[in-house]
């Protein structure tokens, strides 16, 4: 991590008698892109209010470069915020829409017109200044959103759920541009969202929040590969959890008796079975019947129904395909069997 520049600190917020943060920690480095996930309720968007300035806390501090912002207003805080809904001026063309934080700050014209032209240029709308957002698709209103939180050369962007009204094809193909255009710029961001994998996978480093308080943080890849409790990998996609007791090489589970990697302590836990680790084996000591199937290209995922024990999340290739009501057998890989704490 770099040097700081935010700094949130035992930050608690209530709307009534609804906890909505409880000393929520979050520190963000210079040039740090930080991803906040969690479910809907669990106090992301909140966040970004007492951030921003928004919604002042019940208690806490937010800090930037060692100052407190308490008493500092929101449009002294040099920040910058993108909304779900973009909150664009529906009657006003490109240009205007970007051009209002810049008007704000009481920028000269020309001076507008240069600093428009180039962030219009570097979110991909260069020359479409005078088009009326209203004749835009969802992607470029995106785009123009985006284009007025960064005109003002914020040193904090704040996006709050910027793919949420988008389709499923522009949320698959715009977080790695985003991610691009916020590391060109040079600025420190805050990307809140639901969505596991866009969320991992434009971060240097995520949150999780649950009912208004952190429970998991770290790099994106170190959360997936090794989450540090049921609740965060049954949030993060993960249905195959079990508990088991470890012995002699062994795990002892709702799907039977399974091997696993010597370098598990013995005793009792709790195991994640990666769907990527099973793999199909005539002889194998996993059987059930398919119950449903997706059929993702390169390989199936399906839901397999195991006498006396809940379905089975299967990511696998096979050739031929298998079928709902097929009945499979399969092996699992040990390194896809991930140790939680029995108490997660």
């Amino acid at each position: 991590m770099g040097r700081r520049v935010l700094t949130v600190e035992g930050v608690s917020l209530r709307y009534g008698e609804l906890q909505v943060l409880d000393a929520v920690d979050l520190i963000v480095a210079e040039g740090e892109l930080v991803t906040v996930l969690g479910p809907s309720g669990s106090g992301k968007s909140s966040l970004l209010r007492v951030i921003s300035g928004l919604a002042p806390p019940d208690g806490g501090t937010v800090s930037w470069d060692g100052r407190d912002l308490r008493r500092v207003p929101v449009h002294e805080r040099g920040f910058g915020l993108m909304f779900q809904d973009f909150a664009l001026f529906p009657h006003r063309d490109v240009f205007d829409n970007v051009a209002f934080g810049l008007r704000m700050q009481r920028m000269d014209t020309r001076r507008i017109s240069i600093r428009v032209a180039e962030v219009l240029e570097l979110v991909g709308l260069g020359g479409m200044a005078k088009r009326t957002v209203t004749r835009l698709s969802g992607g470029e209103q995106q785009r123009v959103a985006l284009a007025r939180a960064i005109a003002p050369s914020p040193r904090l962007l704040m996006l709050d759920e910027p793919l949420g009204s988008l389709d499923r094809a522009l949320r698959e193909r715009l977080p790695l541009q985003l991610r691009d255009i916020v590391r060109t710029i040079g600025a420190s961001a805050i990307y809140v969202t639901h969505d596991q994998e866009e969320a991992l996978g434009i971060a240097d480093r995520s949150i999780i929040l649950r009912d208004g308080r952190v429970v998991a943080e770290g790099a994106p890849d170190r959360l997936w590969s090794q989450p540090p409790s049921e609740w965060v990998a049954r949030f993060l996609g993960f249905r195959n959890v079990t508990p088991a007791l470890v012995r002699g090489g062994r795990a002892a589970t709702r799907w039977g008796s399974l091997p696993v990697s010597a370098a598990l302590p013995e005793g009792e836990c709790h195991l994640v079975l990666r769907p990527t680790a099973f793999v199909p084996d005539p002889g194998g000591a996993i059987r059930g019947i398919v119950s449903a199937l997706l059929f993702r290209g390169d390989h199936v995922r399906l839901e397999l129904s195991v006498e006396g024990a809940p379905p089975l999340d299967v990511e696998a290739r096979w050739d031929p395909l298998p079928a709902p009501g097929d009945m499979l057998r399969l092996r699992i890989e040990t390194d896809g069997i991930v140790l939680l704490p029995a108490a997660g």
